[in-house]
């Protein structure tokens, strides 16, 4: 197996995108890696990586889509990009998959026009794995698409349904959908419309979820359209940083605080853990051609190496495929 990497991408490349993607490769003898970026600057970050060098192919891809760019106009024009060489590797079958903690507008742009779209998908998705207090769900969309119409949140369902199936190995996932209300009347006209269709899908439909449930694991799937999507996404990472940030405060307030965090300081110690995003690498682009992770911005080496290994999971689980497949139907 072998997926492409965004070398140069996010706020702390190329050193954390390499020492990612060498963690990666040591966990998986399996796996092997394209780095996509300036070699002049990528190659140095792999001195003292002899025990995997043999499994990592380098790609001069000198040009850089910045945040500051247009998307699609990067993508048309910056053909030496990773992004475009790496869509495009995955198009022809060079590679299996790819990871990018770049542009997100870029992945988005080379995903539609390089990569292309699923036959019969309206709009693909990014579509991030959250918390809820017993494992994750899965948020589609996230961002990709601020203006929908119900049947897209339709195929957000039917997407979101393959990849919980296979990569998180559920047999009947729930999906939800995110509204103001429980009862089938609520929401506006966008829901509204679109819960009798999520009641004829294929999938395990139901039905709506408010927002104060979102964490309470009433569903496996959470549809939504890109602009309330992520703004359920930037809340919860908020919360979870404000929250974490009083009870650090409110343990060192005073003697017995500082007692009684250092006794639950392994129960605090989990608790981060599973809110941490760094653990679950990064959000899917469902609805493509293949296997693509965006991963986040600021990713560190840990988290770059978990989103490869989510890519890892996607390509195996087959989700691309069985999205086809499902569409087909």
């Amino acid at each position: 197996m072998k997926i492409y990497i965004d070398a140069m991408g996010g706020d702390n490349a190329p050193k954390a995108t390499v020492e990612g993607t060498l963690e990666a490769l040591r966990k998986n003898q399996a796996l092997e890696a394209v780095l996509g970026g300036p070699a002049a600057e990528v190659e140095p970050l792999l001195a003292g990586a002899e025990d995997v060098r043999g499994r990592i192919e380098l790609d001069d891809a000198p040009e850089i889509i910045t945040n500051h760019e247009s998307p699609v106009m990067g993508v048309r024009k910056k053909t030496n990009s990773a992004v475009v060489k790496g869509m495009l590797a995955v198009r022809e079958g060079k590679c299996d998959g790819f990871v990018s903690a770049g542009s997100t507008g870029a992945v988005l742009a080379g995903g539609m026009f390089r990569l292309g779209r699923i036959p019969g998908i309206e709009r693909p998705a990014l579509a991030p794995l959250l918390p809820n207090g017993k494992g994750h769900f899965l948020l589609i969309d996230c961002g990709a698409n601020v203006d929908c119409k119900p049947e897209y949140l339709v195929q957000f369902g039917m997407m979101g349904d393959a990849y919980m199936r296979g990569v998180m190995g559920m047999k009947e996932p729930r999906v939800g959908l995110i509204n103001i209300g429980a009862e089938a009347e609520k929401g506006n006209a966008l829901v509204k419309e679109t819960y009798p269709l999520m009641e004829k899908a294929s999938y395990r439909f139901v039905g709506n979820v408010e927002a104060r449930d979102i964490t309470a694991d009433q569903a496996d799937v959470l549809v939504a359209d890109g602009f309330c999507g992520n703004l359920v996404l930037k809340f919860m990472e908020g919360v979870a940083g404000t929250l974490m940030g009083i009870i650090k405060q409110e343990m060192m307030a005073d003697l017995r605080g500082k007692v009684s965090g250092l006794i639950g300081k392994p129960a605090f110690r989990r608790v981060k853990k599973l809110m941490d995003y760094t653990e679950v690498g990064g959000a899917p682009l469902l609805g493509v051609q293949g296997a693509v992770v965006k991963a986040h911005g600021s990713s560190n080496a840990h988290a770059f190496a978990c989103a490869i290994d989510q890519c890892r999971k996607m390509i195996e689980g087959r989700v691309a495929e069985t999205i086809a497949e499902q569409v087909a139907e």
